[in-house]
C-alpha cells in the first residue's frame, strides 16, 4: 500500500472525537484517513483554496488577507487579526454571500457566534470588529450592500474615564515597587502619556519648555505637548540619565511595552492591589488632576491629554490638594502655552524652510 504524506492538515480531539481540516481554520475533511473519501475531500478543499468560489464567503476573507489595507495594519494586528480570520472562515467561509444580503437571517447567526467568547467580553468584541472588517470589505468589493455586523452592540463597556490613581493609591504601590517602576509611575502621572508612548520618551523629546512626542495612537501624525509645570521638572530630576529613553528596567535598558506590563502586573500583585481594577493607562486620569492644579484649563487638558473632558469629573476632585486656579494662573498658562506653539511652528520653518 503506497502512503501519501498530506502537509498542512490538522487534527483535533474534542468530547473524544478526532476531527481532521485541511488546515488549520480549513474545511473538515470527510470519511477516515486515507480512504478514497477522506482524500477526495482534501483534494477538493485543496483546489478550492487555490481558485475559492467566488459566491462563498471564504472568497471575501481570502481577499481581504490579500489587500491594501490588510498589509498595511502592523505586524503584531496581523498576526493577532490572522487567527480570528481564520475562525471567521472556517465557521462562515461555506455559506454564500447572498446569506449576509438578509440581516434578519445572519444578525442572530453573528450574535450566537459571538457569543460564543461571552465569558470574555472584549474577546468577543474582537470577534465581531474582525467580522465587521471582513463584511466591509464584502461591502468594498460590490458583493453585499451594506455590513450586517453593524448596530450589533458590544459586550464590554470600555469606558474608564472616571477611573484614576488616587494619591495614596501611588503611594501603596511604590512602597513595595522598584525604583525604575516608580519613576514611571511618577511620569506617568504627571504626563498622561499611554504605556507605548512612555517607554520610547527620550531625553531628546525634553525641550526647555515641554515635552514634545509624536504619539502613538495618532501613527505619530500628531504630536503631544506637555508644558514642563513644576511637579513635572521635579520628577524627571529626580530620574537619573542612564539611557537615551528616560526609563530604564533594572538592567538599565529601554523598557518594552510587554516587558514592563509583565513586571507592572507582578508589582500590583505584590502590593496585594491585584484585585483593584486599575489599569496602568489609568494614570492619565491621575495627570489630569495635576494639571488642572497647575492651572490648565478644562481645553487645554483635553488637548494635551486628546481625551475627553468628562475624564475631569472624578480626577478633579481625588486628591487633598486640589484647588481651583486662579486667574491669573490660567492667563500665565495661556500666555506659555501660545509662546511654546509659537517656538515649535518658528522652529518647524527654520527646519524644513
Amino acid at each position: 500500500m503506497v502512503r501519501v504524506d498530506l502537509k498542512g492538515i490538522a487534527k483535533v480531539r474534542s468530547k473524544g472525537r478526532t476531527y481532521y481540516y485541511a488546515w488549520r481554520g480549513g474545511p473538515a475533511l470527510r470519511g477516515a484517513p486515507g480512504s478514497p473519501e477522506f482524500m477526495s475531500s482534501y483534494n477538493e478543499a485543496i483546489e478550492q483554496r487555490r481558485t475559492p468560489d467566488k459566491n462563498r464567503f471564504r472568497f471575501v476573507v481570502t481577499d481581504y488577507k490579500g489587500s491594501a489595507d490588510y498589509k498595511k495594519l502592523a505586524q503584531s494586528t496581523r498576526d493577532q487579526w490572522g487567527k480570528w480570520l481564520d475562525r471567521v472562515a472556517e465557521y462562515y467561509g461555506d455559506l454564500r454571500i447572498a446569506q449576509f444580503e438578509r440581516p434578519e437571517k445572519i444578525r442572530p447567526e453573528i450574535r450566537r457566534w459571538r457569543n460564543r467568547w461571552a465569558d470574555t467580553p472584549r474577546t468577543a468584541d474582537y470577534a465581531l470588529q474582525v467580522l465587521s472588517r471582513v463584511c466591509a470589505h464584502a461591502v468594498e468589493l460590490g458583493k453585499i450592500a451594506g455590513n450586517p455586523c453593524e448596530g450589533i452592540k458590544h459586550l464590554y463597556n470600555n469606558d474608564r474615564s472616571e477611573i484614576i490613581w488616587t494619591d495614596s493609591d501611588i503611594t501603596h504601590i511604590k512602597k513595595s515597587c522598584s525604583a525604575e517602576l516608580a519613576y514611571a509611575v511618577d511620569l506617568a502621572g504627571h504626563t498622561g502619556l499611554r504605556l507605548g508612548d512612555l517607554v520610547r520618551l527620550s531625553w531628546s523629546h525634553v525641550g526647555d519648555d515641554a515635552i514634545v512626542l509624536s504619539t502613538g495612537k495618532s501613527k505619530h501624525r500628531r504630536e503631544a505637548i506637555i508644558p514642563l509645570y513644576g511637579a513635572l521638572r521635579e520628577v524627571l530630576a529626580r530620574i537619573s540619565k542612564r539611557s537615551t529613553t528616560i526609563l530604564t528596567s533594572s538592567k538599565r535598558r529601554p523598557w518594552t511595552v510587554d516587558g514592563f506590563g509583565s513586571s507592572f502586573n507582578k508589582a500590583k500583585i505584590d502590593a496585594g492591589m491585584s484585585e483593584m481594577d486599575l489599569h496602568f493607562n489609568d494614570l492619565r486620569g491621575t495627570a489630569a488632576t495635576k494639571f488642572y492644579i497647575a492651572g490648565f484649563s478644562m481645553r487645554e487638558i483635553a488637548e494635551t491629554l486628546h481625551g475627553r473632558r468628562s475624564q475631569l469629573r472624578r480626577s478633579s476632585a481625588a486628591t487633598s490638594d486640589d484647588r481651583p486656579p486662579s486667574r491669573q494662573g490660567l492667563r500665565n498658562w495661556r500666555a506659555e502655552s501660545e509662546r511654546i506653539l509659537q517656538n515649535q511652528r518658528q522652529n518647524r520653518l527654520a527646519k524644513f524652510g
